[in-house]
């Protein structure tokens, strides 16, 4: 959902919004090296994940469900390496 709005919100980045997502993917990082056999689920986890993502990120923005991609852009990779940062 923060990847959501930090791509389709730009004019409202934040360094709270940043810090929420490099937060979220140490996080993951942790619970992923924790639990190594979830990593065979990434891809179906994504995919349920970003429904309700997108359900998420339409209330908190106000945007239409319709704005967001009806399913993830982003790799796992992409997700969870700090040095990705979608734009529009």
């Amino acid at each position: 959902m923060h990847l959501l709005r930090w791509q389709f919100q730009p004019g409202f980045r934040s360094k709270i919004w940043r810090l929420t997502i490099e937060e979220q993917r140490i996080r993951l990082d942790r619970h992923l090296t924790e639990n190594p056999s979830l990593k065979a689920e990434l891809d179906e986890a994504i995919a349920s994940a970003h429904s309700i993502a997108v359900l998420a990120a339409a209330r908190e923005t106000g945007l239409g469900m319709e704005t967001f991609p009806q399913s993830c852009p982003w790799s796992f990779s992409q997700i969870s390496d700090s040095n990705v940062w979608p734009d529009h």
